[in-house]
């Protein structure tokens, strides 16, 4: 080996030659049943008219097609290739990406994250996503008949911190209070004033003294400075507190007005949740949601409590509980209950006649007096037609396939598609990045049904003994 150094940066000037071998098409070297293949025959019925007046009609033309710049994000997704940096890796070294370029060079990863942040948005990509969905169901993929609902916790700068608190806010509010006195204290010895603030004019005493403050900013000619290795003055940072302050206390004020006296929280994304049951009914679309309690009611020891409701008998005619010591629970009253996300229920309140030589009172409630039960009948009812509903060989069937089509989903996602947390800040942009993944594992998905010949399979079927 020789010790010869290397200074040249064009390796060619140094490296072996080799033979050239045919064919040098790259169309011979794809496989014909490549999802690289059905990837394109999709995108290439698609409608891009929303991605393309995006551009300007006048200027020069972009470096890549947009098109096929969306064809090589799109299908990097199914590939679990998701930086600029690891999608411009591939436009050079992969023949499959290389196809997909039609002759265009390796875009750069600039190129790609301004396409993705500028032309690519939410907006648009949710639009072509929806064209991908009805491409499936014209393909009969999938029947457009039953959706399946679930949740997964995906951990992302735009949604971490979504709920707001009354709790929270309660004590950072008194906290900037205290402090708001001190630098009151501060503002009425520098200027020699008299400023007081209780608690009930809290707002309305930092927007006076602000406004005092920007007199006195007036009236002496002092411009703020802004900026590394400027130096404030006193009047300036007093004025930013109080500023700061003022805008902490709005917040605070918005909060609590959203939230009202009977809610601890809200979510800043739905400030009005609406029960889903009652959308569900309003779609007139049949609920296979499993019931909160579901699993609990299989267990022995619940069937064992004579505590709980459903251990009772219930008679509709005279609407009265049975105990177990075989006492009746009559209605005494009714209320309407608020809950914690706004929703109202009526509430029917059932007391039993007597309870003060009971021998199973301890075993059946802690109260002083006689048990009572408060119940709500529509949610019963909703409740009641769900447990039914999931009962059936119908029922059993969705519920089956939704742990397997959906659990499963998330878990590939996870697993397999290395989704631990979003790459990108901001609802539009975590919206876009998801679509785009949701892009490319539909793609998978069906590569992968037609070369099993399971196109038309929707349902894995129970199983039978």
């Amino acid at each position: 080996m020789t010790n010869k150094q290397i200074t040249q940066t064009q390796y060619t000037q140094t490296a072996t030659n080799y033979q050239l071998y045919l064919p040098m098409d790259v169309e011979e070297m794809i496989p014909m049943d490549d999802s690289v293949r059905l990837h394109c025959l999709l995108c290439e019925r698609m409608d891009y008219r929303e991605l393309l007046q995006a551009y300007a009609s006048k200027g020069r033309k972009p470096a890549v097609d947009p098109v096929i710049l969306f064809k090589v994000i799109t299908y990097a997704a199914s590939q679990k290739i998701y930086s600029s940096r690891g999608i411009e890796k591939a436009c050079r070294r992969d023949i499959n990406f290389r196809w997909l370029l039609q002759g265009y060079a390796a875009p750069d990863h600039s190129t790609i994250s301004r396409f993705k942040q500028k032309y690519l948005t939410d907006t648009v990509m949710e639009q072509l996503f929806f064209q991908q969905v009805v491409w499936l169901y014209q393909q009969e993929a999938i029947t457009g008949e039953t959706i399946y609902i679930d949740g997964t916790k995906i951990e992302a700068y735009a949604n971490r911190y979504s709920f707001v608190w009354k709790k929270a806010i309660t004590k950072h509010e008194a906290k900037m209070y205290t402090k708001w006195q001190a630098l009151l204290e501060q503002i009425n010895t520098t200027y020699c004033q008299i400023f007081t603030s209780p608690y009930e004019t809290f707002l309305e005493d930092l927007k006076k003294v602000l406004v005092f403050l920007e007199k006195v900013k007036a009236k002496e000619n002092i411009t703020f400075v802004y900026g590394k290795g400027k130096r404030k003055t006193v009047l300036q940072r007093y004025h930013e507190q109080v500023k700061e302050m003022l805008q902490r206390k709005e917040h605070y004020d918005t909060s609590n007005q959203i939230m009202g006296e009977k809610r601890n929280s809200y979510s800043k994304i739905d400030h009005n949740a609406t029960f889903m049951r009652m959308k569900l009914k309003k779609q007139k679309q049949t609920a296979y949601i499993k019931p909160q309690n579901h699993e609990r009611k299989k267990k022995a020891s619940f069937k064992k409590d004579i505590r709980h409701r459903e251990n009772m008998a219930y008679d509709k005619n005279t609407d009265t509980y049975t105990c177990a010591n075989n006492q009746q629970l009559h209605a005494i009253r009714n209320y309407t209950r608020t809950s914690q996300t706004g929703y109202q229920s009526k509430v029917t309140v059932y007391e039993c006649e007597d309870c003060t030589s009971c021998p199973l009172k301890e075993k059946c409630t802690k109260a002083k007096g006689n048990r009572q039960l408060h119940v709500a009948k529509e949610f019963l009812a909703y409740r009641e037609t769900a447990q039914e509903n999931i009962l059936t060989e119908t029922g059993t069937l969705y519920r089956m396939n939704r742990s397997i089509q959906v659990e499963g989903t998330f878990d590939v996602l996870k697993e397999d598609y290395h989704l631990k947390k979003f790459r990108t800040r901001g609802t539009g942009n975590v919206r876009n990045e998801l679509l785009i993944l949701a892009f490319g594992y539909n793609l998978n998905k069906i590569h992968t049904k037609i070369q099993a010949n399971r196109l038309n399979l929707y349902y894995h079927p129970l199983k039978t003994a």
